[in-house]
């Protein structure tokens, strides 16, 4: 658990007033709510570069979604109301952006996948602020990340642990090891996507195989399996996505959302509705702007090549 680089304070990462400037350009920074009418005229499907890769997306205040490439690690730059993007950052040989969350001080946290890692990107200028080494570089998948209170914390889909990152200050790395109820099965992926519980004071992690929810306490890292009710299970749990008591949980290879309803204590669930869409295929994780979710297709049922065709869609919540 060492980092390759010092990591800067907000305020030498922040400071100026023209990155404060450019921080609005580019979409991080206080969040301005669009008219119905007018988001309802954004496109509900934008392009990715062929053989991108996709895997995770993030929208921050403004209407920027931001994805990762499982292929070198790139960040990727759509704009919401044009359905136009660009690259933000080039990435690298041998490095992979998997799950990804853009703080609200305009800095991306990025799960690094097989490599172990974690890498914080300023989304303003697409510079590399700096890179974690979370485990060993091998046995390993650095796959989702939420960003909760005053860490960022990233799932291990190989290993019962997850770790907290001290978000924009000087701080160690946590390890949290998982315990209570958590079951880790070898050779598939477990913990996935995760999201912080209503009250702020747990986490929600989906175990992809064999597909269960589990309420995890921040102090001690036990674990809870989450009851669900009208659903056998959440098979293939990839990203999550919670508002209020919904929890959104993407379904990769089932091309659906799972809505359930979390009970006061998130020691249950219930299956309210799902949702389907014919542009899915294979979508990963989701992130909303207005009455949206934005999902990435990451066609893991198609050929992985350079020449692979990839997307993004919105579905209406």
């Amino acid at each position: 658990m060492t980092r390759n680089h010092p990591q800067p304070s907000r305020r030498t990462v922040l400071g100026g007033a023209a990155v404060a400037a450019l921080a609005v350009a580019t979409g991080a920074g206080t969040a301005s709510a669009a008219s119905a009418a007018t988001a309802a005229a954004w496109p509900t499907e934008f392009p990715l570069p062929n053989g991108f890769l996709p895997e995770g997306i993030t929208i921050g205040g403004k209407p920027y979604a931001y994805m990762g490439s499982r292929a070198n690690g790139a960040v990727y730059r759509t704009d919401l109301r044009t359905g136009e993007g660009g690259f933000l950052y080039e990435g690298a040989t041998g490095t992979a952006a998997i799950g990804l969350k853009l703080d609200r001080d305009g800095l991306l946290y990025v799960a690094g996948g097989g490599g172990g890692t974690a890498r914080v990107v300023d989304s303003r200028t697409g510079n590399l602020v700096t890179t974690y080494q979370l485990t060993d570089p091998s046995g390993h998948f650095i796959n989702d990340v939420i960003l909760l209170g005053d860490r960022a914390w990233f799932t291990d889909s190989r290993d019962s642990v997850l770790y907290g990152l001290p978000r924009g200050r000087e701080g160690e790395i946590r390890a949290l090891p998982l315990s209570g109820d958590w079951v880790q099965t070898p050779n598939v992926n477990n913990a996935n996507g995760i999201v912080g519980t209503p009250d702020g004071r747990g986490l929600i992690v989906v175990s992809s195989s064999p597909g269960k929810l589990y309420h995890v306490d921040l102090k001690t890292g036990h674990a809870t399996e989450i009851v669900l009710n009208g659903a056998a299970d959440v098979a293939n749990g990839d990203g999550l996505f919670r508002i209020g008591q919904a929890l959104y949980v993407v379904q990769n290879r089932q091309n659906l959302i799972s809505v359930f309803d979390l009970d006061a204590k998130i020691s249950s669930a219930t299956l309210r509705r799902t949702i389907t869409d014919p542009r899915f295929d294979v979508p990963t994780t989701a992130a909303r702007w207005g009455d949206r979710l934005y999902l990435v297709n990451a066609r893991f049922t198609s050929p992985q090549t350079p020449d692979t065709t990839f997307n993004g869609v919105a579905v209406s919540i």
